[in-house]
């Protein structure tokens, strides 16, 4: 049977459960003993039996996606023979002879067409193409072998090739498992060790054995498969997973563009597919600049920016994200620059950009503690990096990841270690002593938050005092959704109502389509003065 017979005869079935869930070794390459006069019984068309242990479908169980227990497959059944033509040739010859059976020679992916002999280390063995048929080799033409008689002495011998599970990628395997039209899911997004699928519906009673190869074909880089559960509905924009092949361990660590994030994948959102707009973005910054990220995550543009030597306030809702950005900061030895927080995006800009009095106290109320503490919060931030990564391990019940928060941590602590003193906003690491003041300039604020962002743009309405301010207004880096039914100008005219005032230059970037009604927009402005100015009389929170 040839392969697309057998993938024919596969389409429509489920793997018995008959074998194991390791790979399968390659199967050893031997020459085989000729018949029949030296022509091999086999057709040299044929690649021989590559089918699976089936179990009939019927078309109803087939549209309804009927939940079948695909955890296991027999790998033995995917074994191709290939009974093929060698030429035993001295080993010495073996550069010269492939350039003269170019064509000729066995063309498979990951198949050495020189191969050993095994009865003699003085020769070797020239795999020759599937489509030579004959111990005469006359599918081979008088030009090309004439001067390889002449080179050498040449013997054609029978060889044998088995084609195991080791040997076929993961589409080819799918392909034969799944019902005939099903999706094959062989792309699927990486995190670190993590592959991240999401298999649709009538994809889910094949869960099992579509993990089970996607972890065979891409092991070691990949130790854990998972698959979205539901729906996203918690404030933290982080899924629920299910392991269906590997461990269970879903602390993993990316890197990009050269920076290295760490990540618990169960507790934190991640998103592989944006490295380029991070980047993108980060390219617009400049050393010595001050950067606000509203919804910093793990720290995509919190880090880079920190290491490109711009001064950042991270903040997030998440405490697990704001866990993991301060381990970050430390991986990438950047936690000088990192200012991280922990509290709601609108009470963060209001923290950082409130001005402290002349007392040294914040017109928030908010007490300011004296150096002395300054020097025991950088010594237990720094008892903290040293124990990171210690803690916050996820328990795993079954194949589904539990969200147990392994880091809680209290409103009241949000900016501990990283505030300083409010009146200076000075940083203490051992001796060194650095000063920022982001109620007197920040150059960009970042807002990543695409499906809820632009509804937070009306923190920035009397935000700054002009008095204190210094230089130019910031930039605003605000994404967004824009579906089929809206338009860039119907975006512009939500942001415009919201910060009560027209947008002078606006600039759409185009990051991503995430649907194929739904693209990712990045909404670039200088923040209008009209917005955000305000007299020190007229202070008050939104």
């Amino acid at each position: 049977m040839d392969v697309a017979a057998g993938e024919a005869s596969a389409a429509r079935t489920a793997v018995l459960l008959t074998g194991g869930g390791s790979v399968c070794p390659p199967r050893e390459a031997h020459p085989a003993e000729p018949k029949d006069g030296g022509t091999n019984p086999t057709s040299r068309g044929e690649v021989g039996s590559c089918q699976v242990a089936t179990k009939p479908l019927s078309d109803a169980d087939e549209h309804r996606g009927r939940e079948a227990e695909v955890s296991l497959l027999d790998e033995s059944k995917f074994d191709v023979n290939l009974q093929l033509w060698s030429l035993r040739i001295p080993r010495e010859h073996c550069t010269s002879v492939g350039r003269l059976l170019h064509g000729y020679m066995l063309d498979r992916a990951r198949i050495k067409p020189i191969v050993e002999d095994p009865t003699s280390e003085k020769n070797r063995l020239v795999i020759l193409s599937e489509k030579i048929q004959n111990s005469d080799l006359s599918e081979i033409p008088s030009h090309v072998l004439d001067p390889l008689k002449g080179l050498c002495n040449i013997e054609a011998v029978p060889y044998s090739l088995t084609l195991g599970y080791s040997y076929w990628g993961a589409d080819h395997i799918l392909k034969q498992i799944l019902p005939h039209g099903m999706e094959v899911p062989t792309s699927f997004e990486t995190v670190g060790h993590v592959a991240h699928l999401n298999l649709t519906e009538d994809q889910l009673p094949y869960k099992d054995v579509i993990a089970k190869v996607i972890y065979d074909k891409n092991q070691p880089i990949i130790q854990t498969v998972v698959n979205k559960i539901g729906t996203i509905t918690n404030e933290f924009r982080v899924p629920t997973f299910e392991v269906l092949a590997g461990k269970s361990d879903m602390v993993t660590e990316v890197k990009q563009y050269g920076v290295t994030f760490k990540l618990d994948y169960s507790l934190v959102y991640w998103n592989s597919r944006l490295e380029h707009e991070h980047i993108r973005l980060v390219s617009l910054f400049q050393r010595g600049e001050t950067i606000c990220d509203m919804f910093a995550g793990i720290g995509p543009f919190s880090i880079p920016a920190a290491r490109k030597g711009c001064h950042v306030y991270a903040n997030d809702l998440n405490p697990d994200s704001v866990h993991y950005l301060r381990i970050n900061a430390n991986i990438n030895k950047v936690e000088d620059r990192v200012f991280a927080y922990n509290m709601d995006a609108r009470a963060f800009m209001h923290h950082v950009m409130t001005v402290p009095d002349s007392d040294g106290m914040q017109k928030t109320g908010e007490a300011v503690s004296n150096e002395d503490h300054y020097h025991k919060l950088a010594t237990d931030e720094k008892e903290e990096m040293l124990n990171a990564g210690k803690d916050n391990q996820d328990s795993v019940n079954g194949s589904s990841v539990k969200k147990k928060t392994a880091v809680k941590r209290q409103l009241d602590k949000a900016s501990e270690v990283f505030q300083g003193n409010r009146n200076t906003n000075k940083r203490i690491r051992g001796f060194h002593l650095t000063v920022f003041r982001p109620w007197e300039h920040v150059d960009h604020v970042i807002m990543n938050l695409p499906a809820s962002a632009l509804d937070f743009l009306g923190v920035f309405k009397g935000l700054i005092q002009r008095e204190h301010w210094r230089g130019s207004l910031p930039w605003i880096h605000c994404y967004c959704f824009i579906r089929s039914t809206e338009t860039k100008e119907s975006i512009l005219s939500k942001a415009e109502s919201l910060l009560s005032t027209k947008i002078a230059d606006p600039i759409f970037h185009r990051v991503r389509d995430v649907a194929p009604n739904k693209a990712m927009f990045c909404l670039s402005f200088k923040l209008p003065t009209e917005t955000c100015c305000r007299d020190v009389n007229n202070v008050g929170a939104e």
